[in-house]
């Protein structure tokens, strides 16, 4: 298929531009995995909270809605299980599945797979639907990331919102706003008006 018809078929992502092979399903759930890792090293720690800000969150994003539901989750999997069992690629190279961050983590594999399924409707075509789908995102990792903060901690859930959802909420914008803007365009640069 070419490039132009699959920019324009119905339900591609941005992966989809790529010719369809085995091996390219694999270097791309692999790449998206290390793309993860990678910016889960960018780590800023904020006071009073266990929680970093990262890059990771918005790789697990893009990589979500670039790759596809399928493709998206498994390469946030693959992220996850290679950290749980001790690849020091989540935050600041941390590793394990006993870190109070690892709630993050499961809830990244959630919103990659809902981020890719958005996408394959079209919500990575335009900036307002990319932030909305962001901002899904972003939720869905909270849902989990923030519960699970207060389980390993032993925080009240005033406490983890406090200390794993509230601090974050400005950068979360900044991500939207850049998603907002590189995915519409890596479309338009890509063909698909």
């Amino acid at each position: 298929m070419s490039t132009a018809t699959a920019a324009v078929r119905p339900g591609a992502v941005l992966a989809d531009l790529l010719p369809a092979t085995r091996v390219r399903d694999v270097a791309l759930v692999v790449g998206g995995a290390v793309l993860t890792g990678l910016a889960a090293q960018l780590s800023v720690p904020v006071p009073g909270s266990p929680v970093p800000v990262t890059g990771q969150t918005f790789a697990a994003l893009l990589v979500g809605t670039a790759l596809g539901a399928r493709r998206g989750f498994l390469s946030l999997a693959l992220y996850a299980v290679a950290g749980a069992v001790g690849v020091p690629w989540f935050a600041g190279g941390g590793s394990g599945y006993g870190a109070v961050s690892f709630g993050y983590v499961l809830g990244m594999l959630l919103a990659s797979a809902l981020v890719g399924a958005l996408a394959r409707r079209g919500a990575d075509r335009s900036p307002l639907r990319m932030a909305g789908t962001m901002i899904l995102g972003e939720a869905v990792i909270y849902a989990v990331g923030v519960p699970y903060l207060a389980l390993a901690t032993g925080m009240s859930a005033g406490q983890a919102i406090a200390a794993g959802l509230t601090p974050f909420l400005i950068g979360d914008a900044v991500k939207a706003a850049l998603a907002m803007g590189a995915l519409p365009a890596a479309w338009k640069f890509a063909g698909d008006r």
